[in-house]
């Protein structure tokens, strides 16, 4: 099977009581990644959205990871990342759907990028084109994925109380975050996420990897399910 990873960063809105409304972000960042279902790697692509990032520059002041702004600006310079108009990039999405035959996308927590890449249509376009994504592609979700398999397991439980990886919840929880799925399975407690868009792209295909391999249950549904 082939997939394509997506991660998106976003900058944030204000509501009409001026907290920030997560609901309704913006993507700045779009990276991509066509995988199989080892991990391997075909193609990748670390897109910038010039309407936003160049065009609204006090929503790109809310950014969450505004700090990390100066680096991406050296990464342009320097052509690591390219800068798209929003119709370039679905352009270049299309393409890779077109050349790999891909039918799935994948995210780590997918709603969330599901809808800052709805948002960024309905934005720009004045909601003449509603949708980013070509119609009929399936999203899959890690974070739901790794939920129903991983994070079951009793040796990822007792990693995350072991490090401190616990929610706060009245009765605390094993964290399901890409970064902390990542150190259990590589061990390095060290791996500090990016937090930009290719580069999440890749530790969350490894996430997809180590799924598929681990579990054949699961990998039998989802394969019934494509």
């Amino acid at each position: 099977m082939i997939f394509l990873m997506a991660d998106t960063e976003t900058c944030n809105t204000i509501d009409n009581e001026g907290k920030l409304d997560m609901s309704n972000v913006l993507p700045y960042d779009l990276g991509m990644s066509v995988i199989n279902e080892q991990g391997e790697v075909f193609e990748k692509v670390s897109l910038i959205i010039e309407e936003i990032y160049y065009g609204m520059p006090d929503l790109m002041a809310t950014a969450y990871y505004s700090n990390k702004l100066p680096q991406y600006d050296k990464d342009i310079a320097e052509g690591k990342r390219k800068v798209v108009n929003i119709y370039q990039a679905q352009k270049i999405l299309w393409e890779l759907k077109r050349k790999y035959g891909i039918e799935v996308i994948v995210s780590h927590n997918a709603r969330f990028d599901n809808i800052a890449l709805k948002n960024l249509s309905r934005y720009i376009t004045k909601s003449k084109y509603r949708y980013f994504l070509p119609r009929g592609m399936e999203y899959y979700d890690t974070l739901k994925m790794a939920r129903d398999t991983i994070c079951k397991e009793p040796t990822y439980l007792e990693f995350c109380m072991a490090n401190g990886y616990m929610t706060k919840h009245k009765t605390p929880r094993a964290r399901a975050t890409a970064e902390i799925l990542y150190r259990f399975i590589t061990g390095n407690l060290d791996f500090e996420e990016s937090h930009t868009g290719l580069e999440d792209c890749e530790i969350e295909g490894e996430i997809l990897a180590y799924i598929y391999k681990n579990y054949t249950d699961f990998r039998k549904a989802l394969y019934e399910r494509a």
